[in-house]
């Protein structure tokens, strides 16, 4: 079959590797993926010894045996309706919602531990420190979830100005996985803000290709600043930048050093050192045109913004790792420590992984125009949580502004193209991928495949035909190129002979795509082997029983065969699957006079 508007809007295509070379400082990556950080080591440096004493145990309230009367809320809600209304929002991916109702739950029945357990796990992906930290008492019993409740608990404290309570909590019990690397991250800047200034500048014993020594040697260094001991500072910098993954991680942040001290011209090359290479680095992009526009140094990172800064590379390694859900709740605690934009992105990202829609909107949306780079690519990514719950008009609007604020990045390009194609726009979505920058020599085939698409949906045959062999010809193999183009052979009797056989190739090749299979059905059709026919598009509808459009080509291959009550029955089962005007016309048609169809048609010729 034809690519439908809906195949078009979900073509699978490798968006990462539809990138135009371009200049680095121009036009750098949208989505910063997650850096290639390593797994972290084992511990490898020491930073004080001084023994503190353990917190006190926690004390849990025995359930009753039964609730009288019913625990009710002041507008007579129930726990147990507050309960369901919490998991059901949850479940639809509104987590900050879920979390609010099942706190609300617990609080009218603290003794219920599975209530007070869902409250507590939903609230770590919606991010309310305070009722987490109210909440850990009630999941003391479970050791991972126990382990989480310490860390909200260090790290609210630190929020809320009493640091040395918290560096009291971590201290008297270290953190254990997968939580101990933030510990190990955070404990100088709790030291710092409780004032232990001996323990947050500890010197750090650890090998410069070890991931946890560098992160510790980089909150020492921007501690050394906040104490005007800018020469240890700078030293300090040249040495974790000297090496790979150090340059990687720090090399703009040294720059943002460098401008404090007035040195500019050093700051600017070292940004213009970060926009080389395969991962360009968002943020030099910013620094680089501050320096050029003589603009304000950023001020000195606060103590929570250093915490927060050290949560986002435990994150980062926790995604590397695959651990989708510790990342996020990692991310959710740097983010409640103050606004930064690349970890309002990244959190947005993993909420999405992790199916959570409505919270993940959240989070692209507070993504600021600061930095064009990172805000592009909240735009996209809100406009793919859009695309997935169908909701066209604000999918459209958050690729227009992915898109007017990083030109030139095809992976959104392509996503407008194909945006505007669900939504009946062919022209403008052709304007946009006949922009001089997109239809160039070397372009990806996935965008001639969906221009040469849009193209026959505007009826221009000869134009789409171009586009689709320039297509084929990059990508002889891609099943969806040859479906396209084949379908069109077969369909306006064009090359009948060679579309049925790129046909057979695209149904090898992905034997499971109902929509491959239809289209080699027809191909049948359309030579007369009426009998096959009905055999291979029987098959694409068990796979695509609610496609209109291949329940009619089963309607008419069972009606040339002599089936003429099981061609209507198809034919009235396309009357109940949404079909456009001109499908319900002929459809309609057909239920009233039958089938009239010329003889097969041959192989056609230019």
């Amino acid at each position: 079959m034809r690519l439908s508007r809906l195949s078009l809007l979900l073509t699978a295509c490798a968006l990462a590797a539809l990138a135009v070379p371009a200049a680095a400082q121009d036009t750098p990556i949208v989505v910063p993926p997650p850096r290639a950080l390593p797994p972290p080591a084992a511990p490898a440096m020491i930073i004080g010894n001084e023994a503190v004493a353990p917190a006190a145990p926690v004390t849990v309230v025995a359930i009753p045996a039964e609730w009288s009367p019913i625990p009710t809320d002041e507008m007579g809600r129930t726990a147990y309706g507050l309960y369901l209304s919490g998991r059901l929002a949850a479940f639809r991916g509104d987590n900050v919602l879920g979390a609010d109702l099942l706190a609300q739950s617990q609080a009218l029945t603290p003794e219920q531990p599975v209530v007070g357990e869902e409250a507590f796990r939903t609230g770590l992906f919606a991010g309310d420190l305070e009722t987490l930290a109210e909440l850990a008492p009630s999941i003391q019993d479970m050791p991972l979830l126990a382990e989480a409740g310490r860390l909200v608990v260090i790290v609210d404290a630190l929020n809320d100005g009493d640091a040395a309570a918290g560096l009291v909590a971590l201290r008297s019990q270290p953190l254990t996985e997968p939580f101990e690397t933030i510990g190990q991250y955070i404990l100088p800047t709790l030291a710092a803000s409780a004032g232990d200034w001996d323990l947050a500048l500890a010197s750090v014993d650890a090998p410069l290709t070890d991931i946890d020594g560098l992160v510790l040697r980089h909150q020492r260094v921007r501690l050394l600043e906040s104490r005007r001991r800018h020469a240890e500072a700078e030293a300090e910098y040249r040495v974790i930048t000297a090496s790979p993954l150090g340059s990687q991680l720090f090399m703009v942040d040294f720059g943002r050093f460098l401008e404090r001290r007035g040195r500019r011209d050093e700051a600017l090359a070292l940004y213009e050192s970060s926009l080389t290479g395969p991962s360009p680095d968002p943020e030099a992009l910013v620094g680089r045109r501050r320096v050029l526009d003589r603009a304000a140094a950023p001020p000195i990172p606060t103590i929570r913004e250093n915490a927060a800064f050290a949560i986002k590379l435990a994150a980062i390694q926790a995604a590397e790792r695959r651990e989708r859900d510790v990342s996020t709740i990692f991310l959710r605690l740097a983010d409640s420590l103050g606004r930064d934009d690349e970890v309002a992105l990244r959190l947005g990202l993993g909420l999405v992984s992790l199916g959570h829609e409505e919270s993940a909107r959240r989070a692209f949306g507070r993504v600021t125009t600061d930095n064009p780079i990172l805000y592009a690519g909240a735009q996209y990514g809100l406009g793919l949580s859009f695309q997935r719950d169908e909701m066209e008009e604000q999918a459209l609007a958050a690729f227009r502004l992915a898109d007017a604020s990083a030109p030139g990045q095809i992976e959104v390009i392509f996503r407008l193209s194909q945006q505007l194609i669900a939504m009946d726009r062919d022209e403008e979505a052709l304007a946009v991928l006949n922009r001089p920058s997109v239809n160039v020599a070397g372009q990806p085939p996935e965008l001639r495949l969906l221009r040469g698409a849009t193209l026959q949906e505007l009826g221009r045959l000869d134009e789409a035909e171009n586009e689709l062999w320039a297509a084929l010809t990059a990508a002889p193999n891609d099943p969806t190129i040859l479906n396209t183009l084949g379908y069109m052979w077969v369909d306006t009797g064009r090359r009948v002979d060679q579309g049925a056989e790129m046909l057979a190739r695209a149904h090898a090749a992905e034997p499971t795509n109902g929509n491959i299979q239809d289209s080699l059905g027809w191909a049948q059709f359309r030579q007369g082997q009426y009998d096959i026919a009905v055999e291979t598009l029987e098959g694409a509808v068990s796979k695509e029983p609610a496609n209109a459009e291949i329940n009619d080509h089963l309607g008419d291959a069972y009606w040339q065969v002599g089936r003429t009550r099981e061609a209507q029955w198809q034919w009235n089962r396309v009357l109940t699957l949404d079909p456009d005007a001109e499908r319900r016309a002929e459809v309609e048609q057909k239920l009233a006079k039958g089938l009239s169809i010329a003889p097969p048609v041959a192989a056609g010729q230019f």
